[in-house]
C-alpha cells in the first residue's frame, strides 16, 4: 500500500476510523446526552466533506486499478456526506422523541456512508460487491432500529431477504462477466472487449451481455425500478422515518453511481442489446410508480411510490449510456438531478418528521389539514418541495427535469420523453393534494418545533427556489464529474 492508495481513499479511511472511535466514546457518554454522539458524527463527517472537496481536481488511480479518484467519485461523494450530515439533522431530536436514541445509530449510519463513497470510487467489480455489502448491511440494521415496533421488524427482515435476493443477481452477473472475459477490473473488460484476440480464452459476447443484465437486475432493486420495486413501500412505511429519508437518497445515489461506473465506462459496447430493456425499464417505472402514488393515503407510502417514478426519470438518462455524443451530457444530467432530488427529498422528509406523533400516527395525508393556517412556513416550504417534486416552477426539480429531458431528445428518444413529461403531469395529481390538504381542509396538526430539523427544511425550501435561478455551477459541477477507468 503506498501513500497515493492512501490519499485515493482519504475521505472513507477518516470516515471509517471516526466511527470506530466514537463506537468507543459512545460506552462513555451518559444515557440522555446522546446529543453529544450525534454531535461528534457531523463532526466527522463535516471533515471527511472537507477532504473530500479538498481533493476536487485530483485523477488518481489506487491498488492496482481497483478504486479511483476522480470527477465523478468526487461528485458523488460529496452527495452522500451532506445527505449524512441532513441524515444526523433529522435524527437528532427524532431518536429522542421516539425513545430511540442510542449512539449506535450515527455510527451505524457512518459505515453505510463508507460504503456508498467506495461504490462511487469502485472500478472492479469485487470492489463494487464489498461496497455494496458495506453499504447494505447497516441499512437493513438501521431499517429494523426501532426494534419496538413490529413494522420496523418487518421493515428490516423484507429488505435483508429481497437485498440478499438482489446481491445474489450481482455476484452471478459478476462471475458470467468473468467468465466471458477473464477479467473484473474494468479496464481489463473494455481491454479484452475492444481486442478479444488479446485474451487467453474464448471472449463470449452472450455471457457477457447476460451478466451485465443480470447486474443490471440487482442494481435495478437497490434504486427501486419497476418490477424490482416491491420492497419501496413497506420497507419506506416500516423503517424510522429518518432512516427512510436517508435510504431515499444515499441508497438510490449508491445504486445509480454503481450503474453509471459500470455500464457507461465500461460496457457501452453492449448498448444495442441493453437499451431497449433500459427503455422499458424507465417507461414501466415512471408509470407505476406514479399511478399507484395516486391511491395512496399514507404520505410515507406516497413519498415511497414517488421515489420509484423518481427513479425511472433518472433511467430516463441512462437510456443514452451507449452513445458517444450524448453519454457525457446524460451523466451528468442524471447527476445533477440525484442533486435536485436529494435537496427537496430531504426537505420533504423534514416537514413529515415534523409531523410525526410518538404513536406513529400523524403520518396520514389527512393529518396535514391546516397546516397552512398553524405553521404557515412549513406549508409553504412543504408546498416548495411538491412543486419540485412535480417538476413545476420555480424551483430545482423543473431545471432537473429540463436537462433531463433535454438529453433524452438529443439521443432520439422521443417518445420516452414524451411518457416522462405525461407521467409528471399526473403526478401533480397526488402532489398538489397535499398541498390542497393542507390550505384547504380545516385541522388542528400537531407539530414539533426541533432546531435542527426545522433548520433542515428551511435551507432545503430556500436551496430548492433560490438555487433554480442559478443552476449553471451546479451542472457545470457535474458535467465535469467525468467518468474514468485508468
Amino acid at each position: 500500500m503506498t501513500q497515493s492508495d492512501l490519499f485515493t481513499i482519504l475521505p472513507i479511511l477518516v470516515l471509517i476510523v471516526w466511527a470506530c472511535v466514537l463506537l468507543l466514546v459512545d460506552l462513555f457518554i451518559p444515557k440522555g446526552s446522546k446529543k453529544w454522539t450525534a454531535l461528534l458524527a457531523a463532526v466527522g463527517l463535516a471533515g471527511a466533506l472537507g477532504l473530500n472537496l479538498a481533493q476536487a481536481g485530483q485523477q488518481l488511480s489506487a491498488f492496482g486499478g481497483m478504486v479511483v479518484l476522480d470527477g465523478f467519485s468526487s461528485f458523488m461523494t460529496s452527495l452522500f456526506l451532506a445527505s449524512g450530515l441532513l441524515a444526523v439533522a433529522l435524527a437528532y431530536g427524532y431518536l429522542k422523541r421516539m425513545g430511540l436514541e442510542r449512539g449506535e445509530y450515527y455510527v451505524i449510519l457512518m459505515f453505510s456512508l463508507s460504503g456508498m463513497m467506495l461504490m462511487a470510487q469502485a472500478t472492479d467489480l469485487f470492489v463494487v460487491f464489498l461496497a455494496l455489502e458495506l453499504l447494505s448491511i447497516p441499512l437493513y440494521v438501521l431499517a429494523a432500529f426501532a426494534r419496538s415496533r413490529s413494522d420496523s421488524e418487518e421493515a428490516g427482515l423484507k429488505y435483508f431477504l429481497l437485498g440478499a435476493f438482489a446481491t445474489g443477481f450481482v455476484v452471478y452477473g459478476i462471475s458470467l462477466v468473468f467468465g466471458a472475459t477473464g477479467h473484473t477490473s474494468l479496464a481489463g473488460i473494455v481491454s479484452v472487449i475492444q481486442t478479444p484476440e488479446t485474451f487467453s480464452g474464448t471472449f463470449n459476447p452472450l455471457l457477457l451481455t447476460i451478466g451485465a443484465a443480470l447486474i443490471l437486475v440487482g442494481f435495478s432493486f437497490k434504486v427501486a425500478a419497476v418490477p424490482f420495486h416491491m420492497w419501496t413501500p413497506d420497507v419506506y412505511q416500516g423503517a424510522p422515518t429518518p432512516v427512510t429519508g436517508f435510504m431515499a437518497v444515499g441508497a438510490k445515489a449508491a445504486g445509480f453511481a454503481a450503474l453509471l461506473r459500470i455500464f457507461v465506462a465500461a460496457l457501452p459496447s453492449l448498448s444495442a442489446d441493453l437499451v431497449p430493456v433500459l427503455w422499458g425499464l424507465a417507461a414501466l417505472t415512471m408509470l407505476v410508480g406514479n399511478l399507484v402514488a395516486i391511491s395512496q393515503t399514507n404520505i410515507k407510502r406516497l413519498l415511497a411510490y414517488s421515489s420509484i417514478a423518481h427513479a425511472g426519470y433518472i433511467l430516463m438518462a441512462f437510456v443514452n449510456f451507449g452513445n458517444p455524443k450524448v453519454g457525457p451530457d446524460a451523466v451528468a444530467s442524471a447527476l445533477f438531478y440525484l442533486l435536485t432530488y436529494a435537496i427537496t427529498s430531504f426537505g420533504a422528509w423534514a416537514v413529515v418528521i415534523g409531523l410525526e406523533k410518538q404513536d406513529g400516527k400523524g403520518l396520514e395525508i389527512s393529518d396535514f389539514a391546516g397546516l397552512g393556517r398553524k405553521r404557515p412556513l412549513m406549508a409553504a416550504a412543504m408546498t416548495i418541495f411538491m412543486l419540485s417534486l412535480t417538476g413545476m416552477p420555480p424551483t430545482l426539480g423543473l431545471v432537473g427535469k429540463f436537462y433531463l429531458f433535454r438529453t433524452v431528445v438529443e439521443g432520439g428518444y422521443i417518445w420516452l420523453a414524451v411518457i416522462g413529461v405525461l407521467t409528471s403531469l399526473i403526478s401533480a395529481y397526488y402532489y398538489l393534494r397535499v398541498v390542497v390538504t393542507m390550505y384547504m381542509h380545516t385541522g388542528e396538526p400537531e407539530t414539533k418545533r426541533e432546531f435542527w430539523l426545522d433548520l433542515t427544511w428551511e435551507l432545503a425550501a430556500l436551496a430548492t427556489v433560490v438555487l433554480s435561478f442559478v443552476p449553471a455551477a451546479l451542472f457545470a459541477w457535474a458535467s465535469g464529474a467525468v467518468l474514468t477507468i485508468f
